[in-house]
């Protein structure tokens, strides 16, 4: 006699490798429970997670991120657009990772089967094509702001300074005063610090003042000219967030405008010959009527006018002679 359609199939009549319903039953009540331990593994992977954010989040320095907040107006500007880059890449970078984690502990492997596939998601696919070209578009907006106003120089700065580079030295010509400072190498030949101080005595550490001064005041706009007589050298500051190569026949101009007094270290950074290891100077920034001190308190000799700004044409054609170990400041006679 054959079974009804509708009579349970009897236990010994299963086909080979097919539970019984009960079992099948039992199986799936069991698996709607929640497992405690697969909670608590969730659990402890959020702690985790949250410990693995704190210790990387410490290992910042907010808000400069181990850069240089700057100590000129321009170079403010510039660590502003740097700050603003970096916590837009930690932004972009967290809602990327965090989503790829989320997909890989979410839709990981659990059976065999496979699940529901997608050969299109419109909106994600423009979401993700928009948004990164806004966040290019924005930051390339951003720098461009930035870049014009750092080189941006003024019609009539209050001082002018004419830095001359060659191997392995520098000179500065005060074309206000006709007062130049000229260094070789590590040898500072004029001291000059803070408050009447040495240079030494006002600097956080000795290698500050390594090289010649270059001295201008402060919360003033002061223009560099930056030549070079023999070689490429490379102009820097670190506290400026400033870099400027000086190249032979070519003038560079642009400004500073140093917010706060101190001894701030520089350096030739492009590879210039034999001792361009040793090619430092540095820049003292003081108050305007220590600055006037300074500058009036040179003893005149007689030497040659420091002369006016040379074009490039004439730059290229200019030699400095090495210059002796230490050199003094001077005032041309008038």
């Amino acid at each position: 006699m054959s079974a009804s359609p509708l009579s349970p199939t009897p236990p010994g009549d299963q086909p080979a490798g097919v539970a019984p319903d009960t079992e099948a039953e039992s199986s799936t009540a069991a698996s709607a429970v929640p497992d405690p331990r697969r909670r608590w593994r969730r659990r402890l992977a959020g702690v985790g997670g949250l410990v693995l954010l704190g210790i990387l989040l410490g290992g910042c320095k907010l808000p400069t991120f181990y850069g240089y907040r700057g100590v000129t107006s321009q170079s403010h500007d510039e660590s502003l657009l740097y700050e603003g880059t970096v916590i837009a890449a930690i932004v972009v970078g967290v809602i990327t990772g965090s989503l790829i984690i989320w997909s890989a502990l979410r839709y990981r492997r659990k059976s065999d089967t496979i699940p529901r596939q997608f050969q299109y998601h419109i909106p994600l696919e423009i979401f993700y094509t928009v948004v990164p070209i806004v966040i290019v578009l924005a930051l390339f907006g951003f720098t461009v702001y930035t870049e014009n106003k750092i080189d941006n120089v003024v019609p009539n700065p209050a001082l002018n300074i004419r830095v001359t580079a060659f191997q392995w030295g520098w000179r500065y010509d005060y074309t206000n005063y006709h007062v130049f400072v000229e260094g070789v190498r590590t040898e500072d030949p004029d001291p000059v610090g803070l408050d009447g101080k040495t240079c030494v005595q006002s600097a956080p550490t000795p290698n500050d003042c390594l090289g010649p001064g270059l001295v201008m005041p402060v919360g003033e706009t002061v223009r560099i000219t930056l030549l070079s007589n023999d070689v490429v050298h490379g102009f820097y500051v670190p506290q400026f967030n400033f870099s400027r190569y000086a190249l032979p026949g070519v003038v560079n101009r642009f400004d500073f405008n140093v917010q706060k007094p101190g001894i701030y270290r520089a350096q030739c950074t492009q590879l210039c010959g034999l001792y361009h290891a040793e090619m430092f100077f540095h820049v003292v920034a003081l108050p305007r009527a220590q600055f006037l001190a300074w500058v009036h308190g040179s003893q005149p000799q007689p030497i040659a006018d420091a002369g006016p700004i040379p074009t490039a044409a004439q730059s290229a054609k200019a030699v400095v002679p090495p210059p002796p170990a230490a050199t003094t400041k001077s005032s041309a006679a008038s």
